[in-house]
């Protein structure tokens, strides 16, 4: 429904006049109470509330304070309402900003905005507001939230410096990441003065390092930095000095990863002579030859006309209601074109649209005098900085998804402001060298006209290198800013296998490469003319080779790569794709609809595997500080037989109508573990009358791997996790971009933990299967077959490379590598011996 502000969401219960909270966390926590008290949120929805401060600012201006919860956090809503808590005295919401009048806000979908329309009205209406403060009658608040008179219009001025201050240029080659801002905030903290950091128009408390890094400085950026304080000018340049101090280790940094780039063994093509090139990040494989098309870096120029803040809410409104009709029909086209797994890249940004955070900002700047077309366009700019300027991959590509639907928004804001980048592209094949690419360009491109990508941004986990791969385009990522200085016209090699383009090749070079490209193709098409035989070696070994998949509906996809079945069902995206958790009969009906996709080839279900990098907000997990090493997988599943047990009863549902069907469960460390695990299934599965199943584990952290003989004789198999053994193993985060080189699969203590698994196994009859990351690598394959793996489990693509490259291969001879693999010193001698395969 319309969220209007009436006696249904404003009641005179939810408003408590002459309140007195002793802190800022005390009011909101008053303010929550009032909801919660009128069934509109769960108990748990105020400590949403205060996490929502940590990241966001929800002071709105002029006493006015709007807090409300994570955006996750969203199922937490029972009914929508506000509740007001007065503050006559003022709380102190952030540094120089005392709140007087707290709106808590709780909202399930984009109704947000219908508050914030009327709030920032009001707070134009200096002496009304000061009533609102002071009154003793909680009706005047709930009239004066339910008028539409429209107010003045006031322009703010860009915020000042401090009393001493300097300008400096950022020369750090990766910008202000998070190593250089930790070293600022110990200086800064160090002077005991008070520092600012001003970018433009946004600043930040330098004794804050989220702050800092929120406000995403780049290689390039001018800043000031200023402060004030007894002896300012000497604390300031001790500050200086450190800061400039730090660029020769930055630059020094960069020049290591970009040799370690370089020393990388070049798989594929090799050019003929020595040839200069571009370092960039793989991100699709293949190989593009042809003529550079730079794409124009343009940002539109917003004009800035205040309106009423009335009209500029109803504009706003009308804008997202647009686009969100407009994403439903690009998520429609994706899924017809693509495939339904790229349209939920879509599907992903339509949801930015309620994002609060980002309405919110947009109305404080509209409340700030400024126009809703400009307000919208600085709003998503700065949301998209701080997630970019974070160093996490994840929330890099949320930046860009940011900006594209942005983008759609703004054109129908300003239409004047709308840019269309593949306009005008030249009539011949050409390779695209931009920033980078958003999603829905990425989509749409014109696959007769563009034959490469090259991108001096982004990185391999983006969704526009996602596409890229979907869409079989040669691609790189990250390439810098060389790729945008070598100008349109030049002729060019994209290398998406290893990462490089070469810029003016010689025509022996294109030859060469030409060459290459016809062999690749040749050899892909005779993988994909034999996907549907078996992985048998040339004595006769064979090796099952599996798909890892989610839906019913990715399984034709698989099967048609050549996969006998699934090796990896990943249950948990039944619960991030929803606003609620599946019910019974709803995972039921998916495990049997799997199982028949599959046509009687094998499944395994992994019961649900949350935590880590994958947090549901309807679940209401506790929040922890290293959710890694928290309760994850198994241990979840044992504490919350609400979730547990009604998975359990689906499988077995599913199971007793037919299918091969298989339990694993995740993250599982100690025996007690499994047995527990196992009698709760047995205790499922005669309730139901259901037959047996086998029950597995994944092997996902060294304990299970070294344990590995005593855990297999209470599983039937094991399936090794890659991704996370090795994670856990190195002690690597592998989402941490500054360390993805080194969290290598191919570590040899990895491998060593894997060879021990399978000897553990074996001493039971056991088998061993791998789903993660290596089994799609066709040299990681035959290290893996060497080593004991009977079962392979991987992206559906990964399939035809991954068999032929088996089916060339002699068992004895992939014995002896893996042996050599398991002494190597190093990943990279590891790798290196893939010339003797």
């Amino acid at each position: 429904m319309s969220l209007a502000i009436e006696d249904a969401l404003l009641g005179r219960e939810l408003v408590r006049l002459n309140a007195a909270p002793v802190s800022k966390d005390a009011a909101i926590s008053e303010a929550c109470q009032l909801l919660i008290a009128a069934g509109c949120v769960a108990p748990d929805f105020a400590a949403s509330m205060l996490r929502r401060e940590a990241v966001a600012n929800t002071y709105l201006g002029h006493g006015v304070a709007i807090p409300h919860g994570m955006g996750e956090d969203k199922g937490m809503v029972r009914r929508d309402g506000i509740a007001v808590l007065q503050v006559p005295g003022g709380i102190e919401w952030n540094p120089g900003q005392s709140a007087r009048l707290i709106v808590a806000i709780a909202a399930q979908g984009d109704q947000h905005i219908t508050i914030l329309r009327r709030l920032t009205r009001l707070i134009q209406d200096e002496a009304r507001l000061e009533t609102l403060c002071a009154t003793r009658d909680a009706n005047t608040i709930i009239d004066a939230l339910t008028q539409d008179n429209p107010a003045p219009v006031h322009v703010t001025a860009a915020p000042a410096d401090l009393a001493e201050s300097f300008d400096w240029v950022v020369d750090y080659p990766a910008g202000l990441h998070a190593r250089p801002a930790s070293a600022w905030v110990e200086a800064v903290r160090a002077t005991g003065l008070r520092v600012q950091v001003r970018h433009g128009n946004e600043t930040a408390d330098a004794r804050n390092l989220v702050a800092l890094l929120q406000l995403g400085l780049r290689l390039g950026d001018r800043i000031t930095v200023s402060a004030e304080g007894e002896d300012a000018l000497a604390g300031l340049a001790r500050l200086q000095a450190r800061i400039t101090g730090l660029t020769a280790q930055e630059k020094a940094d960069a020049a290591k990863a970009a040799a370690r780039a370089a020393a990388q063994p070049q798989r594929g093509w090799v050019p003929p002579g020595e040839l200069a090139f571009i370092q960039g990040i793989p991100a699709s494989p293949g190989i593009a030859i042809g003529r550079l098309h730079t794409l124009a870096t343009h940002e539109p120029q917003i004009a800035d006309v205040p309106a009423s803040l009335i009209d500029g809410g109803n504009t706003l409104n009308e804008a997202l209601t647009a686009t969100r009709q407009q994403m439903v029909a690009l998520i429609d086209d994706t899924s017809r074109r693509l495939g339904p797994q790229d349209a939920a890249i879509f599907k992903a940004q339509a949801e930015l649209l309620n994002d609060s955070d980002l309405i919110t900002l947009t109305c404080q700047l509209m409340v700030e005098g400024h126009g809703v077309a400009w307000s919208w366009a600085e709003a998503v700019n700065r949301l998209a900085a701080r997630l970019s300027a974070l160093g996490n991959p994840v929330l890099a590509a949320r930046a860009a998804d940011l900006h594209d639907v942005g983008r759609r928004v703004l054109g129908k804001l300003d239409p004047s402001a709308a840019t269309g980048s593949l306009r005008d592209l030249p009539d011949e094949p050409c390779i695209i060298v931009a920033e980078d690419l958003s999603p829905s360009d990425t989509a749409s491109l014109d696959m007769n006209r563009v034959i490469g990508l090259a991108m001096s941004q982004g990185g391999p986990t983006s969704h526009t290198a996602i596409l890229a791969r979907t869409l079989g385009l040669p691609a790189i990522v990250a390439g810098g800013a060389g790729l945008e200085a070598a100008g349109s016209g030049a002729m060019a090699i994209v290398d998406g296998l290893n990462g490089r383009i070469y810029v003016s090749p010689s025509e022996a070079d294109i030859a060469s490469a030409r060459a290459w490209a016809a062999e690749l193709q040749a050899q892909r098409e005779a993988e994909m003319a034999k996907r549907a035989e078996p992985a048998t070696t040339k004595d006769g070994v064979r090796l099952e080779v599996a798909a890892n998949a989610n839906r019913p509906d990715q399984v034709k996809l698989a099967l048609e790569e050549g996969a006998e079945g699934v090796g990896l069902m990943r249950t948990e995206f039944l619960f991030l794709e929803a606003s609620a958790s599946p019910t019974e009969d709803e995972q039921a009906e998916t495990y049997r609809a799997m199982a028949e996709a599959l046509g009687g080839r094998p499944l395994i279900i992994r019961a649900l595997d949350i935590g880590g990098d994958k947090q549901v907000a309807h679940l209401h997990l506790p929040r922890e500080e290293n959710p890694f090493l928290g309760v994850r997988g198994a241990r979840l599943l044992l504490r919350r037989p609400d979730l547990l047990l009604p998975q359990l009863r689906a499988i077995y549902r599913a199971a007793a109508q037919g299918g091969d069907i298989s339990i694993m469960f995740p993250m599982v460390t100690s025996v007690g573990e499994i047995l527990r695990l196992r009698e709760i299934c047995e205790e499922v599965r005669a309730s139901l009358g259901a037959p047996e199943l086998p029950i597995g584990i994944m092997i996902e952290v060294p304990a299970a791997a070294v344990q590995a003989d005593v855990l297999a004789e209470h599983c039937d198999f094991f399936s090794i996790g890659t991704n996370d053994l090795t994670q856990y193993t190195l002690a690597m985060d592998r989402q941490n971009p500054e360390l993805a080189a080194e969290a290598d699969s191919m570590h040899p203590a990895v491998l060593r933990l894997i060879a021990q698994t399978v000897a553990g196994a074996k001493k039971h009859g056991r088998w061993v299967g791998v789903c993660g990351g290596l089994a799609g690598d066709p040299f990681g394959a035959l290290l893996l077959a060497g080593l004991g793996v009977k079962e392979l489990s991987m992206t559906p693509r990964d399939i035809p490379a991954v068999k032929a490259k088996l089916r060339e291969a002699d068992f004895a001879a992939i014995e002896a590598l893996a042996q050599r693999a398991l002494t190597a010193a190093t990943a990279a001698d590891v790798r290196a011996l893939e010339g003797n395969a």
